[in-house]
């Protein structure tokens, strides 16, 4: 079981009729373990009357320098996390909460950044346009779709940062009741100008798939990221995978601060490996759709067996899902970031 917190809730804002943010006590002893990049999720445990609790991941709509760990949710349809979040979820409860994850993150805040996002889509990418606004020099576009303008969440404070870094911010809004669905030819057009800029996209799978198409292969860097429900619980303890025999890998691993040496069954996937060594690494869907469980190879080779999450940079850059991983080469060195 991967180690999480217990967090009290200390506010909760109503965004819009379908969306609310919840904002997080977090105790000075627990300020490490939640640190976080921007467009980082956590991973929440909601109670079920079915199986006791269920895994969801929420995006950080907070920036690391407000000194605050906000996820922001919108109800869907027939979404039981989103509902009893939306229903339920009051200041003062409490509830467990695994540390920041996911790879939806810049590299640095001082590039150029264009920011596609379609209604729920905005929490990551609101948390990348403040960090970029304030800790760097760029210029930054953000193109949002909404149903109508009764839908927009941060739509106060967009206009607000629109205001401020009038020379450096712009938004567009797009509204499906004024100009229909966002299509690859209409997003091809707001996008044309920017195309040296470093694109996130997120939002509903219509959305993300027009906005790509939009933009092109030859666009350069792109990230994309993805809501998923997790259909595992990392809340709960892990059935691992034991290997006993058979081919070996020799594994040096970095993990919170310690190095360790092993010897690496090569049919044994590595979160499998090293959960079963006792080590506390991330972890949350244990099915390559959320990469909660991402670490880098500084040396050696290892095979994915599906991955849903990490783009052509991510993986360039070294980045690998532990929990589909298995090695290729006889020594690999990972490290955990």
């Amino acid at each position: 079981m991967t180690e999480f917190h217990k967090l009290k809730v200390s506010r909760v804002i109503t965004e819009t009729r379908d969306a609310h943010s919840i904002v997080f006590d977090v105790p000075a002893s627990l300020e490490h373990a939640f640190r976080y990049r921007p467009g980082q999720f956590l991973t929440l445990r909601v109670p079920s009357d079915r199986t006791g609790s269920v895994a969801r991941c929420y995006s950080l709509s907070s920036a690391p320098f407000e000194g605050m760990l906000k996820v922001t949710v919108k109800r869907t349809a027939g979404g039981f996390g989103s509902n009893w979040i939306c229903d339920q979820l009051r200041e003062g409860a409490e509830i467990d909460v695994l540390p920041p994850s996911g790879v939806f993150t810049p590299k640095s805040l001082d590039g150029d950044f264009l920011l596609l996002a379609g209604g729920s889509g905005i929490t990551p990418v609101m948390s990348i346009l403040k960090s970029a606004l304030d800790g760097g020099a760029g210029r930054i576009v953000l193109v949002y779709a909404n149903r109508d303008e009764q839908s927009v969440i941060f739509a106060d404070e967009l206009a607000s940062l629109a205001h401020q870094h009038a020379d450096r911010f712009v938004v567009i809004h797009w509204l499906e009741t004024v100009q229909g669905m966002p299509g690859v030819r209409s997003l091809r057009t707001l996008t044309a100008p920017y195309a040296g800029f470093e694109a996130f996209i997120c939002g509903p799978e219509p959305f993300m798939l027009a906005a790509k198409e939009a933009l092109g292969s030859e666009h350069g860097r792109m990230h994309i990221e993805k809501f998923l429900s997790l259909t595992g619980n990392p809340f709960e303890s892990a059935e691992v995978e034991v290997v006993e025999s058979g081919e070996t890998t020799t594994l040096d691993v970095e993990l919170d601060g310690a190095q360790h040496t092993f010897t690496w069954p090569r049919q044994q996937k590595l979160l499998d490996f090293l959960l079963s060594k006792g080590l506390d690494a991330p972890y949350s869907c244990r099915e390559g759709q959320c990469s909660a469980c991402a670490c880098r190879i500084v040396a050696g080779e290892v095979k994915m067996l599906n991955n849903e999450v990490l783009d052509g940079e991510d993986i360039a850059d070294g980045l690998v899902l532990a929990c589909q991983s298995l090695p290729l080469t006889d020594d690999v060195s990972v490290t955990y970031e």
